[in-house]
C-alpha cells in the first residue's frame, strides 16, 4: 500500500498494492476499465455460476458446485469481483497455460450477480478528508475506502473508529472509474495488536457475534432460579442414584452427565442424563431466535463465545455437583457384555454428586483408588467393549495428533502441546455415542409416527476417486489400500493402512489424505447413517447447550413420544442445512485462532532452528510441521537457492533438477524461521542445508 499526498488541488490519491498496480496507473491516466472481453460464443464456452477464492496476487479461482475442480480466473478478467462473490463465468474449453499448469479451467467473470456480505479486517488510516481501511488478509489484494468522511466515523460497542483502529468494514460497491473498492465500517474492533481486538478480528470476518442483544440477556435473566414442584411433576427422579460427570478441567457448562446403579438382576443401570435446555428455550422465543442464528457455542483458544447466554449455559442448564437439575435422559439396562436389554427416554431431575476433570477420572482408572472407583471402573469396562464392537463393525480410526495453545491470563501464547486422548475421554465418548445412535433409531422405527422426520448427523461414504488418489499416493511409501469397492470393506482397508504406517514418516501424510477422502459430517432429515461411526442411526442429542440441532432433537422426541404425527420436512431440513453452515464457519473461525496464536507464539523466535517433517508439497512450496509444536509454515521454493526445485504432482514429490534431490512428505528437515505474518496467519520458514 502506498498513499501519497498531491500538492494538485490538495487531493488525495491512493495507489494499490504491487498487485493490481498496472490496473492502478491506468486509472490514474484516466483511462477507462475494460469492459468484460467477451469471446464470440460457439460451443467451446459455457456458463457457471458460484463463488469467487481470491489470493492476495490478485488472481483468483471459481467454485462451482458439481464440478471437481475449481476455474482458473486471471487478475484481468476479474473485472471487480472480490473474495466470496457469487458471479457468472464464462469457461472456455481449454487448460490454463504455463503457470497454473493443469490446476484449472480458465474463466473469465462476465456478472457480479451478489457481493459477499463477509466483512473485511483492516486498520483505518486518515489522510485529509478521506479514510481507507488497509486490509492484510490473504484473500484482499486491495484496500477499501471508506464512504464516509474523518468526522463521521461511527461509534459501535463503545469504541470509536478513528486513524489507527482496527475495524471491520463491508465493501458496498466499486465504482468503474476507481482506484479501489468502496465500503463502510460494520464493526470497530479496537487497538491492533491487542489480544481482545484480535480475537474479535476473527469473530467479526467470520460474522459471529461476541455479545447478546440486550433483549436476549434480559429474556434469560428472567428466568427464574427456583425449580417449583410443577416443574418436577411427570419427571423421573433421580436425585437418590449415583451420579458424576466428566469434562475438561477448564469447562464451564456441563451438559452431560452419568448415573449408575446395580439392578437386583446382575445388570447394571446406566443413565445419560442431558441438560433440558428445551425446558427454558421455547420455540419462537427471543432465546430460541438467537440459538437458532448462532447455531453452535464457538471455542476460540481463549474464550468460548456461547450459544445461550450464561444464566443458561453456565448456571440453569449446567449440571453442576449438589444442586437438582433438569435433565432430558437416555435410561439403558445393559448386562456385563456391554449389550442393551432396556431402554427408557423421557423428562428427569438428577442431583450430580461429583464434577470429575478428564485427569481425575484417568487416575482413578489407572490407580483403581478414588471417589466413586466401583462406579467408575464399572462403567470403564462397559465403554472398552463398545469402543472394541464399534471398530469391529467398520468404524473409523483416525489418530491425528490434536494441538492445543495454553495462553496467559492477558492472552499471550506461552506453549503448544498435544492433547491426549485416554480412556476418561473414551468412557464419556462411548456413552455419547450409544445415547445418540439409540435416540435416533428410537426415533425412527420405534415411535408412533408414520415415516417421521427427524433431524440425523449422517456421514456419507468416501469418494471413491479421492480413495483411489490415496491407493496411488499410498503405494509411493510401499503401502497397499486393500479393497474400497464395499463401504464396509473401505473402512477394515484404511484401518489397516492407518496401523501399517503408525509411527513412520508417512504417518501424517496417509492420514491426511484418508480425511480428505471423507465426505463432510452434516445435519440432514434424510438418514443414510454415519459412515465414520459405523452407525445405521445416529443424531446429536448429547449437547444442547452448545448445538441447535440437540435442541430439535429434543423438542422432536418429546413430541415423538407425546405421540405427535410427523412434522414437517422441509422446516426441518431448512434447519439443517442452517445448522450445518454454521457449524462449518465456527470450525473455521476456531481454526483461524488458533493459527492466530500458533505464529504469535512463533513471533519471538524468528531466526531460530527447528527439527520437522515435511506435511504438504504444492508447486510453490513446501509445508513442514516442526517439533515438538507440530506448527505448520511454509518453505517457499523461490528461497531456496541451492537449486532449482519443481514440484512433480504425479509422484507427489519436489526435486531439484540439477542436484536430484528429492522431498516427500514426512520427509525429515531441518528449517530457520523467516518471517511469522500475524495478520495473515502466515509462517515463513526456511530450509536448512546440510
Amino acid at each position: 500500500m502506498a498513499i501519497s499526498n498531491r500538492k494538485k488541488g490538495k487531493k488525495v490519491k491512493y495507489t494499490v498494492r504491487e498487485g493490481a498496480l498496472k490496473r492502478a496507473k491506468r486509472l490514474a491516466r484516466g483511462e477507462q476499465e475494460p469492459a468484460p472481453v467477451r469471446e464470440r460464443r460457439s460451443k467451446s464456452v459455457e456458463e457457471f455460476e458460484g463463488i469467487v477464492s481470491l489470493s492476495r496476487d490478485g488472481f483468483g479461482f471459481v467454485k462451482v458446485e458439481g464440478r471437481p475442480e475449481d476455474i482458473f480466473i486471471p487478475m484481468r478478467k476479474l473485472h471487480f469481483a472480490l473474495n466470496g462473490d457469487f458471479v457468472k463465468i464464462e469457461v472456455s474449453k481449454r487448460r490454463v497455460q504455463a503457470g497454473a499448469k493443469g490446476r484449472s479451467l480458465e474463466g473469465e467473470v462476465v456478472k457480479i450477480i451478489r457481493r459477499s456480505d463477509k466483512p473485511h479486517i483492516g486498520i483505518l488510516v486518515v489522510r485529509g478528508r478521506q479514510v481507507w481501511a488497509i486490509v492484510e488478509g490473504k484473500n484482499m489484494p486491495y484496500d477499501i475506502r471508506i464512504d464516509s468522511g474523518p468526522d463521521q466515523l461511527p461509534e459501535i460497542g463503545g469504541k470509536q473508529a478513528a486513524n489507527g483502529i482496527k475495524v471491520a468494514v463491508l465493501v458496498t460497491d466499486w465504482p468503474k472509474r476507481s482506484l479501489e473498492p468502496v465500503g463502510r465500517i460494520v464493526d470497530v474492533l479496537g487497538v491492533p495488536g491487542e489480544n481482545d481486538t484480535e480475537m474479535h478480528a476473527i469473530l467479526a470476518e467470520y460474522q459471529l457475534p461476541y455479545r447478546f442483544e440486550p433483549e436476549v440477556e434480559q429474556a434469560a435473566d428472567k428466568i427464574p432460579d427456583a425449580i417449583t414442584p410443577k416443574e418436577l411433576a411427570g419427571r423421573r427422579d433421580f436425585r437418590d442414584i449415583t451420579t458424576f460427570t466428566i469434562d475438561p478441567a477448564d469447562a464451564k457448562d456441563f451438559d452431560d452427565a452419568l448415573s449408575y446403579r446395580k439392578l437386583e438382576n446382575g445388570n447394571v443401570e446406566v443413565g445419560i442424563h442431558i441438560a433440558d435446555v428445551t425446558h427454558y428455550v421455547t420455540p419462537g422465543s427471543p432465546l430460541d431466535k438467537e440459538a437458532f442464528a448462532r447455531g453452535t457455542s464457538v471455542y476460540l483458544v481463549d474464550r468460548t463465545i456461547p450459544m445461550l447466554p450464561e444464566k443458561l449455559s453456565n448456571k440453569l442448564c449446567s449440571l453442576r455437583p449438589h444442586e437438582d437439575k433438569l435433565t432430558f435422559s437416555a435410561v439403558f439396562e445393559m448386562n456385563a457384555k456391554a449389550k442393551v436389554i432396556g431402554q427408557w427416554f423421557g423428562r428427569t431431575v438428577i442431583n450430580s454428586d461429583y464434577r470429575f476433570d478428564y485427569e481425575q477420572a484417568q487416575q482413578i482408572i489407572e490407580t483403581k483408588e478414588g471417589p466413586l472407583a466401583a462406579e467408575m471402573l464399572d462403567l470403564h469396562a462397559l465403554a472398552a467393549i463398545l469402543r472394541k464392537q464399534r471398530f469391529d463393525k467398520g468404524a473409523i480410526s483416525f489418530e491425528r495428533p490434536e494441538m492445543k495453545v495454553l495462553v496467559d491470563e492477558t492472552g499471550k501464547p506461552v506453549d503448544v502441546i498435544q492433547k491426549e486422548s485416554k480412556e476418561s475421554n473414551w468412557l464419556i465418548e462411548e456413552f455419547m455415542l450409544l445415547a445418540n445412535r439409540c435416540v435416533a433409531e428410537y426415533a425412527t422405527k420405534k415411535c408412533k409416527a408414520k415415516n417421521p422426520t427427524f433431524v440425523y448427523r449422517i456421514h456419507e461414504n468416501p469418494d471413491p476417486e479421492k480413495l483411489d488418489s490415496l491407493r496411488s499416493f499410498a503405494k509411493n511409501f510401499g503401502h497397499k489400500l486393500g479393497d474400497t469397492s464395499d463401504p464396509k470393506q473401505a473402512a477394515t482397508a484404511l484401518n489397516t493402512l492407518m496401523q501399517e504406517a503408525k509411527g513412520k514418516p508417512e504417518e501424517n501424510a496417509l492420514q491426511l489424505l484418508a480425511l480428505r477422502s471423507m465426505a463432510r459430517a452434516r445435519y440432514s432429515t434424510d438418514n443414510v447413517g454415519h459412515y465414520g461411526l459405523a452407525f445405521p442411526f445416529y443424531t446429536h442429542f448429547t449437547s444442547p447447550i452448545r448445538r441447535y440441532p440437540d435442541i430439535m432433537v429434543h423438542r422432536l422426541l418429546a413430541m415423538y413420544m407425546d405421540g405427535a404425527a410427523s412434522q414437517d420436512k422441509l422446516y426441518y431440513e431448512d434447519c439443517c442445512e442452517h445448522s450445518s453452515v454454521r457449524e462449518q464457519i465456527a470450525t473455521d473461525a476456531e481454526r483461524a485462532s488458533i493459527k492466530y496464536k500458533m505464529v504469535e507464539f512463533m513471533q519471538d523466535k524468528i531466526g531460530r532452528m527447528f527439527d520437522g517433517h515435511i506435511s504438504g508439497l504444492t508447486e510453490w512450496g513446501i509445508y513442514v510441521e516442526v517439533e515438538p509444536t507440530k506448527i505448520e509454515g511454509m518453505i517457499a521454493l523461490r528461497d531456496i537457492h541451492s537449486d532449482w526445485y519443481q514440484f512433480d504432482e504425479e509422484k507427489y514429490e519436489t526435486f531439484g533438477k540439477a542436484s536430484g534431490r528429492v522431498f516427500r512428505l514426512g520427509d525429515p528437515v531441518k528449517v530457520r524461521v523467516l518471517r511469522a505474518n500475524l495478520e495473515q496467519k502466515v509462517l515463513d520458514y526456511e530450509l536448512v542445508e546440510e
